[in-house]
């Protein structure tokens, strides 16, 4: 039997991913995995759409019964299939970051494009970054966030004290939530 979060330590993870464009052909099963995961353990879900949308991530947390809402830019049109889902448009790429980041309190990054890490990286920084900013994990699959992993190693880790808090990285779905928990 599963134990249910009280609403005062439900997480509300703020999911960059996505599975447009080049990248690791197993994503789309990552995020389903991740997204139904996440929702199962009480996890109420936030992703951003502007040109896209982590669609395997909301359809799986949906079907699992999660809590979702998206944050998107006015131009962004909602699949119809998902009309269901809160939908909040915002004008600027500042307003969604901001309105991301005060509804979040991780920020969790798997493998999808350089579009998704480059949303992560500058929500992540806009919300002060290192010390002073939330926590990120990054699913690790596949080796898709080594270049993160080496460059947060041997540059930002430097200028910050006990770095691992800041920054976490994972290999399986099941130790990200793990990770989570400790960021919380």
């Amino acid at each position: 039997m599963q134990a249910q979060m009280t609403p005062r330590t439900r997480p509300t993870l703020a999911i960059f991913a996505s599975d447009k464009g080049p990248g690791d052909p197993e994503r789309a099963s990552i995020m389903s995995q991740a997204g139904a995961y996440f929702a199962r353990r009480g996890a109420r879900i936030v992703c951003l759409a502007e040109q896209d949308l982590c669609v395997p991530v909301v359809t799986s947390a949906r079907s699992a019964g999660g809590e979702l809402i998206i944050v998107g830019a006015p131009t962004f049109t909602m699949p119809s299939a998902l009309g269901s889902i809160p939908f909040e448009r915002l004008d600027t790429a500042n307003e969604r970051m901001d309105r991301i980041i005060a509804l979040a309190d991780v920020f969790v990054g798997l493998p999808g494009s350089l579009a998704s890490a480059a949303q992560l990286y500058s929500t992540w920084t806009r919300a002060g970054g290192g010390e002073s900013g939330k926590r990120v994990v990054l699913l690790n699959r596949n080796r898709a966030f080594e270049v993160v992993r080496g460059y947060f190693a041997d540059v930002m880790a430097h200028g910050m004290r006990n770095p691992e808090r800041f920054l976490q990285f994972s290999d399986s779905v099941e130790d990200l939530w793990n990770r989570v928990n400790r960021a919380l």
